[in-house]
């Protein structure tokens, strides 16, 4: 597995998984019919300290992660960082791979923590790779996200220092 700099021609691929991802309502909080232009926009325009990576298994996109501010000014020391894996390549430690290298990059880029606002409860693969990365969940918003199985779920908000 190879992870680098996401380049304009990955946006295909992402966009392949990202799409049924998003429409799915199952992890993501945006709206389930989410345009693929203001998907691209948010993914793909970073400016430093933001960066997009991709994973990469046999020549394909396995997996991508968006780093960025979890706020403006006063709160930009703090990434934030939203991660698809497509699930063709599940299974194969690429979420893994791309938060290592998220957390990697974000404390490379000078942020000193790094906060992920909506980590959804059923969501229990994630919130134990987040967990076994180092984040520690400071709360879970009751009822802050709704499931289109599960209905009203809760949502954590998780954290970690980056650096030493």
């Amino acid at each position: 597995m190879r992870i680098r700099d996401a380049e304009a021609d990955d946006w295909p691929a992402i966009w392949a998984f990202a799409q049924p991802i998003i429409a799915a309502g199952a992890t993501y909080p945006w709206p389930r019919d989410t345009p693929e232009a203001w998907t691209r926009s948010f993914w793909m325009d970073k400016e430093p300290p933001g960066a997009t990576l991709v994973a990469e298994i046999d020549d394909q996109v396995a997996g991508t992660v968006e780093i960025h501010p979890n706020h403006p000014g006063q709160g930009s020391h703090v990434a934030n960082a939203g991660f698809m894996v497509d699930p063709a390549f599940r299974r194969r430690g690429v979420g893994r791979a791309l938060g290592e290298a998220a957390i990697a990059r974000a404390a490379a880029d000078g942020f000193l923590a790094m906060q992920f606002n909506a980590v959804v409860e059923t969501n229990t693969q994630a919130v134990g790779l987040w967990h076994s990365l180092g984040f520690t969940t400071l709360a879970i918003v009751p009822e802050g996200f709704r499931h289109p199985v599960h209905g009203l779920v809760g949502m954590h908000i998780m954290h970690r220092k980056l650096g030493s």
